[in-house]
This record gives C-alpha cells, sequence and structure tokens, in this order.
C-alpha cells in the first residue's frame, strides 16, 4: 500500500511466515494470540510511530485461530481478520488467499450500460441460505435475463439471521453462509454463467454486537451521528488509516473475490470533509486496479440526498461514480400503483411524477419536499440517465415496511406487469429484488440474530418509533426465527399467473437487450386526468401505459404513428379486450391497467 500504511489482517509471506498487522493506536501493548492443534501461545507484536502494531510468525498454517490480546488483559478478533468461524466474538483465523482454483480467467465483467441487477439476499434466497445452494439458482437467473447478481452485505455479522448491515468483520465473509471459500465458489459459479456479481458493502458504520474497534483505535468519530451509531473517521484525527483500512477493504472484494462492482450502502451516512472526498478517493483506487486487471469493475453508491455530484465525472467536481440507486422512481410508480400516500409517498402524487423520473432521473431535483420540509436534489437530467439504479422493488422498499409487504400483495397483477414494462423498459438501470420476477408473494421482514436482550429491545423499540409516520404501530418481533422463516422465498408462485409475470420479465429483458442498448429516449408525453402515460425511443420503441380502471382510446403523442404492437401486458394473462391500433396509426384502443408497447 502507499503512503506507509501496510495491509492490516494475517497474510501468508512467500517464506511460509505469516505477517500480522493491526492498526491501534490506544493500545500500548497487543499480543498474537495463536491457537491451534499443537495448543496456544503468545507472541509479542511491535508498534510503529503510525500505531500499527506488527509481528511475523512461523509455524503458523492456514485454519490456525488467533486473537490480538490487548494491553495484556482481553482477547479480540482481527478487524481485518478474513474469516470468523466461530462467529464475531470467537478467534480470526488465518486464510490462504491464494488457495482457490478459479476458472474465470477469461472473464472481462460486463460494461455499466448492460447491467440487469438481481438483488437477493443469500440467507432467504434458498430453504438453505447458502452461497452453495444459490448456485444451483444462478442457471434459472441466466435465463430469466438478468446479467448481475447484487448480494446484499456478507460481510461477518452476529448470529446467523440478519439482513447484513450490522456487519462488523468487514473482510470476513458470513461463516453461516459458507465463509471465504463458499463465497469464490458463487462468484466464480457466476461468472461461468456470463453474470457479474455486485456486492453491498457498508462503509457508514459498523453493528453494535462485535464491534471491537473502539478498543483498537479512533476508527470512529463523535463529529458526526448516523441513524446507526457512530460514523466512520474519514476526517477527524488520526483519520488516514480508517480511510486506507476502509480503500484497502474495497479493493480486497474485487481483487481476491473477483467481484465485479460494489454498492456502497447509505452513503449520506458517510462524512467527510476532506480536501479530497473518500468517495472519490476510493473510487479513484478501484478505476486503477481495473485497469490493472484488465476487467470492468463499478462502484455504485446508494444515497438520499438526490446529489448529482456522486455520479459527475471529476473534471465536474463530482466523485466519479458509476452510478447510484435512485429512489424517486419507486416512489412514484409505488404511490401511483397502490395509491399509498403516507411516509414519504406523501411526496408523490400521480402519473407526472413518473413521467419526470423517466425524462429527468430525479423528480425532487431543486424542488421543495413536503414531507422533508426543504428544498431537496438537485439535477441529474444532463448525465446519462444509466447512471440511475432504479426499481420498483428491493430490500429497503419491501423490508422498511412494517410486515415486509410485496408489490405482489399491495396491488393486483395488472398492475404488477405495469410496473415490470415501466421499469424494464425505462432509460434507466433496473434492479430486480428476488421472487419479483415471479410474483413471489411471502414477505421480506426485519430479522436479526443478536445475543443481547437489551440491544434486541432496543431494536425493537426503535424499529416501531421509525414506523410511527407511516401509521404501523406493530412490527413483527425481528428476533424471531420465524420472522426469518416467514421470509424466505418459497419458489411455489411460479405456476399461473406466477409464470405470465415470469415469462413477462423474461421477454422485456431480452427486448431492452436488443433495442435499449445504445439508443435514447426521445419523448416522454402524460395525461394526468386520464391516467396515461407514453414515452417513446430515437429508434423507434414506443411505451403507452393506461393506468384506468377502464378501457380508453387515446390519441398517440409520439412523433410519428405506430405500425405494429411489440408487447402487451393484457395478453400476458385473463383478458377480455386488447388494444387496437387506429387505422391511421395515431389512436390506440386500451383496455385497463394496461402497458403497451410497439414501433
Amino acid at each position: 500500500m502507499g503512503g506507509g500504511y501496510p495491509v492490516c489482517g494475517a497474510n501468508l509471506e512467500k517464506d511460509g511466515t505469516v505477517s500480522f498487522v493491526v492498526w491501534a493506536p490506544r493500545c500500548e501493548k497487543i499480543e498474537l494470540h495463536l491457537i491451534n492443534h499443537d495448543g496456544s501461545r503468545l507472541v509479542e507484536m511491535r508498534k510503529d510511530p503510525l500505531g500499527y502494531f506488527r509481528v511475523r510468525a512461523s509455524g503458523v498454517r492456514p485454519g490456525d485461530r488467533y486473537f490480538f490480546r490487548l494491553n495484556g488483559t482481553e482477547d479480540r478478533p482481527d478487524p481485518a481478520s478474513r474469516y470468523q468461524p466461530e462467529g464475531v466474538h470467537g478467534p480470526s483465523c488465518v486464510v490462504d488467499s491464494a488457495a482457490f482454483s478459479w476458472t474465470d480467467q477469461a472473464w472481462k465483467g460486463i460494461a455499466f450500460r448492460d447491467l440487469i441487477f438481481y438483488e437477493l439476499h443469500i440467507g432467504t434466497f434458498t430453504p438453505e441460505g447458502t452461497f452453495e445452494s444459490a448456485i444451483r439458482k444462478l442457471p434459472y437467473l441466466k435465463r430469466l435475463g438478468i446479467t448481475c447478481v447484487e448480494i446484499m452485505p456478507i460481510a461477518q455479522f452476529p448470529g446467523s439471521r440478519n439482513w447484513g448491515y450490522d456487519g462488523v468483520g468487514l473482510y470476513a465473509a458470513q461463516n453461516s453462509y459458507g465463509g471465504p471459500e463458499g463465497f469464490k465458489k458463487f462468484v466464480d459459479a457466476c461468472h461461468r454463467e456470463e453474470l457479474a456479481v455486485c456486492l453491498d458493502v457498508v462503509y457508514n458504520h459498523l453493528g453494535p454486537e462485535g464491534n471491537y474497534l473502539h478498543g483498537y483505535g479512533p476508527y470512529f468519530t463523535k463529529k458526526y451521528r448516523t441513524p446507526w451509531g457512530d460514523a466512520l473517521n474519514y476526517d477527524d484525527q488520526d483519520c488516514e488509516p480508517v480511510r486506507q483500512f476502509v480503500i484497502e477493504n474495497a479493493l480486497y472484494w474485487v481483487s481476491e473475490y473477483h467481484v465485479d462492482s460494489l454498492r456502497l450502502d447509505a452513503i449520506h451516512g458517510i462524512f467527510d470533509s476532506s480536501p479530497t472526498h473518500i468517495l472519490r478517493d476510493l473510487n479513484e483506487r478501484v478505476e486503477s486496479l481495473a485497469r490493472v486487471l484488465g476487467r470492468e469493475i463499478h462502484v455504485i453508491a446508494e444515497s438520499d440526498l438526490n446529489d448529482s455530484r456522486v455520479i459527475r465525472p471529476y473534471h465536474e467536481k463530482g466523485y466519479g461514480l458509476a452510478g447510484q440507486w435512485s429512489d424517486d422512481f419507486h416512489h412514484a410508480v409505488h404511490g401511483c400503483l397502490t395509491g399509498e400516500r403516507n411516509g414519504y409517498y406523501s411526496d408523490f402524487s400521480g402519473v407526472a411524477d413518473i413521467a419526470k423520473a423517466l425524462s429527468d432521473g430525479f423528480v425532487y431535483d431543486g424542488r421543495y419536499s413536503a414531507f422533508r420540509q426543504k428544498i431537496h436534489g438537485n439535477p441529474v437530467k444532463d448525465l446519462d440517465p444509466r447512471k440511475l439504479v432504479v426499481c420498483v422493488q428491493n430490500h429497503d422498499q419491501v423490508g422498511n415496511r412494517a410486515w415486509g409487504d410485496r408489490l405482489s400483495t399491495l396491488t393486483d397483477v395488472e398492475r404488477e406487469k405495469i410496473a415490470a414494462v415501466l421499469l424494464i423498459l425505462s432509460p434507466n438501470t433496473p434492479l430486480l429484488f428476488m421472487g419479483q420476477e415471479y410474483g413471489e408473494k411471502a414477505p421480506f421482514q426485519y430479522f436479526i440474530d443478536h445475543g443481547d436482550p437489551d440491544l434486541v429491545r432496543a431494536v425493537r423499540e426503535g424499529r416501531t418509533r421509525e414506523f410511527a409516520s407511516f401509521g404501523w404501530k406493530e412490527i413483527p418481533a425481528p428476533e424471531s426465527e420465524k420472522t426469518f422463516f416467514d421470509s424466505r422465498l418459497t419458489w411455489k408462485d411460479r405456476e399461473g399467473t406466477h409464470a405470465e409475470i415470469w415469462h413477462l420479465y423474461q421477454t422485456l429483458m431480452t427486448l431492452r437487450k436488443e433495442r435499449l442498448g445504445r439508443s435514447r429516449l426521445s419523448g416522454v408525453y402524460f395525461d394526468e386526468e386520464k391516467q396515461w402515460l407514453a414515452f417513446e425511443y430515437d429508434e423507434g420503441m414506443k411505451v403507452l401505459v393506461s393506468f384506468l380502471d377502464r378501457p380508453q382510446e387515446i390519441v398517440l403523442p409520439f412523433h410519428a404513428g405506430v405500425s405494429r404492437e411489440i408487447l402487451n401486458t393484457r395478453r400476458w394473462g385473463t383478458c377480455g379486450r386488447v388494444s387496437e391500433i387506429g387505422k391511421d396509426g395515431k389512436t390506440l384502443c386500451l383496455p385497463s391497467r394496461c402497458a403497451w408497447v410497439g414501433e
């Protein structure tokens, strides 16, 4: 690493020894506590002027366990542990990073413009909840048409049931999922299916249980506070080793695990007033690594700030990220299809907001938000719309409802199909949430497996308060195994109507790949009173959606008339009246709640 900062953790050297490095300026003394089949021993570590403790130990093999003993009293896991086989409180494990036999040497990644994300949670995607069992579903995902599997966080978290955002071992792949070996097998299998892998990483906070970093050094700062606890120290005293610790983590997932993309969680909880923002610093380092590796690697951020700086190029004083999640599209579509107006949905009122999301990217791009009670966002319209990753369901929008309700339980099948067309044929980059493709009805609820009763109670009370603005007074118990089991995909709803939804998604993704590769949106039109929306692309494809609960004839707003129908959502289900194009190609009769695609 440059700048005199070493790579932390346990690293096998060419001479067969293992070097152990940890940044711990708050400690006067650290001993390496080695544990293997020969017993245990303590090895003194030396502290350098930057606060790093180091030692090179012989007779250590992959699989050996170890702690760092702080100030002669407390055994603690390694903050940069590569594996925690006994969980967040147990010993760390030495891992041979070069032992895995990769088969993806020819893999070069996928261009951002070609990404179609499929977000999944390893623990609930299959009954077994492991990397190994998820591998068996990859041919199914390939057949569906997605191009990138996005994995919710796998950094070691407490217990075996968690969304992953309570992780504390940033470098350790979750033990209950299959650990480092299991995740490498999963990524390698994805690449064999020509699927990219996006990993969700959390650099705004660490979880409360098993978080021992406070005892090592100033990894956190009191200058800022996130909704989840103390913010990571990116700009306070002694921040440089923390910045390097996080940036090295991003590079680690890309280099050691061959991950193709990183999704940075909730960057509105990352605070940095440094001359170079940590997001730009991290992105530049990843881009540099991508050039060395000769692969397409993308950094994406989640942010609720609607701030275009995240994806603006460096020369425009942006952070240069490849893309960012945009909630406005989801909120506009969800509000229109369900009629919900509580919480943040109160800012979204109808078809006009979907039209603005399609044409301008952000609905709130400098306009007043009644929900936030302030001006929100800035314009993004001048940037490539593919830089915005949009959805009609994701883990947040489903799981952060009190009961984890999916769109399939909040509206009817025909509106689900409309949502599918709007999502996949939007000018943005689409993301599906696991099970969405066939109308899964099982909820995705919030679940934890903390060992501290006081912490469990605090989580339950906090989420109850969070839902007050939505009018929800009760929530499923996050610590209950039932909440976790209820959130698993059933994989039972893939016949009849659900098969029709699946085939619709498959058809739409094929259409997107064939027609929208390099095309541009050339017009967006709507009629709020008549409840219809239309948009067209410069290569000739046109989309018309009627949200109305009765048939209607629409005078087509497109630049030219239509000549044929490509797709009609009423043909993917029980339909009475189908669409009918007028003889002049300028009018179209649509049945109720229907999306139509033509040219």
